[in-house]
């Protein structure tokens, strides 16, 4: 992926308050903690900032965009074939300008598209879906609601009034920038008329007002994979933000949330379950019943099971993928808060019987 200008224009470990030697799951929960504190739907007004969020985790949540920011902003915008930064005021600048002043204008300048005149590639968006177990196990398709910025449906996207079109900049004659030539140096801003674009709209759209871009409400079907994990983030692609000046559109991220179970936890593709068993049943052995996510199945326990042993049943957790996961059962010594007098009598017969003090090893 090419570096962008805002990588080394925006400090994205600064964005999701993480420094910048932070691990993956340190950046993973920040960004987490902040797209649940500033997502538009449960605060309405926060869609700048949730943006700021969204763009900051799509570069350092990926290990590989990750590795090139870092050296765009160690080498900085000259090195990383940016204009701006030192000297130039943040200005258009590199080599071929310098030449081309030189050489009698700057040729190069005029053929290279204008900053944000050119096709731009919409902004992903973030949304969140709440599953139950059970829909988390076996996958499901469903949908979600998304709001974002889609083409307008009355000028198609243009900005101008039905029946008109935007017009050729008369400043920047459909460059989109503004060339001043200072002796061995050839700078070049953004058209302050058309901000860029190379053409500008005379008669504006009544729905879009001519941003060319309205608010939309819409339902993006998303399928769920079978075994997908609490926080998993899905990617639906094209679905995100309209792209600009006919560019591509974002992406949707949709990050699921999957409600616990009563009995079952979950360990990857692995299925947790813990069974209370009798006192006898772990001294003497015993076949018990315990359920799974189908039926039942029998396990059986050797004699002299102790408390807090684990077993695994093969083949009865999740299907994720071509993986196909176990139940672990944890088995937990039951001790009753109250005896009958029957039992009471049992214990105490137990208990003269016993010589050997499980204690013996601590020498006291």
């Amino acid at each position: 992926m090419a570096p962008q200008r805002e990588w080394y224009e925006t400090d994205y470990y600064k964005v999701l308050g993480v420094s910048s030697d932070a691990a993956d799951k340190e950046i993973t929960r920040a960004y987490r903690k902040l797209a649940k504190q500033f997502h538009p739907d449960s605060h309405p007004g926060s869609e700048d900032r949730f943006k700021e969020i969204s763009a900051a985790y799509d570069v350092l949540g990926d290990a590989d965009k990750r590795k090139e920011y870092d050296e765009v902003r160690r080498m900085g915008p000259a090195a990383a074939g940016f204009g701006g930064g030192g000297g130039t005021g943040g200005f258009d600048f590199n080599v071929e300008d310098l030449f081309g002043g030189i050489f009698g204008g700057s040729r190069n300048a005029r053929r290279r598209p204008a900053p944000g005149a050119g096709p731009q590639r919409g902004t992903d968006v973030e949304a969140n879906l709440h599953l139950d177990f059970a829909e988390a196990v076996e996958g499901a398709v469903t949908t979600v609601n998304v709001a974002t910025w889609a083409s307008c449906a009355t000028c198609g996207g243009s900005g101008s009034k039905p029946g008109t079109m935007p017009v050729v900049c008369p400043r920047c004659g459909g460059a989109g920038v503004i060339n001043d030539n200072q002796g061995l140096f050839s700078l070049s801003t953004p058209c302050p008329e058309c901000g860029g674009r190379g053409t500008k709209v005379i008669d504006p759209c009544p729905t879009c007002f001519g941003t060319g871009r309205q608010r939309h409400e819409r339902k993006v079907k998303v399928r769920i994979p079978a075994g997908v994990a609490d926080g998993q983030r899905i990617k639906v692609k094209g679905h995100g933000e309209a792209g600009r000046n006919g560019g591509p559109n974002g992406d949707l991220y949709v990050t699921v949330e999957v409600a616990p179970h009563p009995l079952f936890g979950r360990r990857g593709a692995d299925l947790t379950l813990t069974v209370p068993i009798t006192f006898t049943e772990a001294a003497l052995g015993a076949e018990i019943t315990v359920p799974s996510l189908d039926k039942p199945v029998t396990l059986r326990l050797p004699p002299g099971t102790t408390s807090g042993k684990r077993f695994r049943v093969a083949g009865r957790g999740l299907h994720q993928g071509t993986k196909q996961g176990d139940l672990l059962v944890t088995v937990e010594v039951f001790v009753p808060d109250e005896l009958t007098d029957e039992q009471r009598e049992a214990v105490e017969a137990l208990a003269k019987v016993t010589v050997t003090s499980p204690r013996s090893y601590l020498g006291v």
